[in-house]
């Protein structure tokens, strides 16, 4: 007769855990509508038309936004969630800090509610033109949405500089680009001119 081996402690446990998680149905949260809170252009938090002030509030409630796949905007807790208004992005990029150079460069951004994100295959550096006017906007994705579109903040124009002073040319399909460099990905912040040195 064949003695059957005990099942060891971590199919055990792994058992019991996979039966406590199915004991407790997810939770849903409840639709309040629309809040009013309006995230402004520039990073500032609006409650009911005033500035919230106290930055450790801002950052409390940052941390439940989230963002559909139809690009609405959400302050969700597991027990309730509402919609909110953002003029363009929740969040802005204030401070650049980098180490190494060329393609051996890195780039991080302190965001207005002091994360820091580092550029590169995760956190992606893009830049949108005004249709009208063609000034660029440069976005760093934070963090990934509900759907296909990113939570980003917007990187302000005096860290935009800073990016361009770092900037290097590149050739990127066919085109002479300049960009920057971190860990190990090209960002084009736009195309040189066919004459430039």
């Amino acid at each position: 007769m064949a003695v059957q081996a005990a099942p060891s402690a971590d199919t055990v446990l792994a058992g019991c855990t996979a039966r406590l998680a199915g004991a407790r149905p997810a939770r849903v949260p409840t639709e309040c509508g629309d809040l009013p809170f309006v995230i402004k252009r520039d990073g500032t938090w609006l409650y009911r038309g005033s500035p919230i002030n106290r930055k450790e509030l801002v950052c409390l409630f940052s941390s439940v936004l989230r963002r559909e796949g139809d690009g609405s905007w959400w302050l969700q807790t597991p027990a309730e969630r509402g919609r909110i208004e953002v003029e363009d992005v929740p969040f802005v990029a204030v401070e650049l800090d980098w180490t190494g150079d060329g393609r051996h460069q890195t780039l991080s951004f302190r965001t207005n509610i002091d994360e820091v994100v580092t550029a590169g295959p995760d956190h992606p550096i893009r830049v949108a033109h005004d249709i009208l006017t063609c000034e660029p906007t440069p976005y760093i994705l934070v963090r990934p949405g509900a759907g296909h579109l990113p939570i980003e903040a917007r990187i302000n124009r005096a860290t935009y500089y800073e990016l361009v002073a770092l900037a290097v040319p590149e050739w990127v399909g066919g085109k002479r680009m300049l960009g920057v460099w971190s860990l190990g990905q090209f960002y084009s912040l736009g195309e040189l001119p066919p004459n430039a040195a």
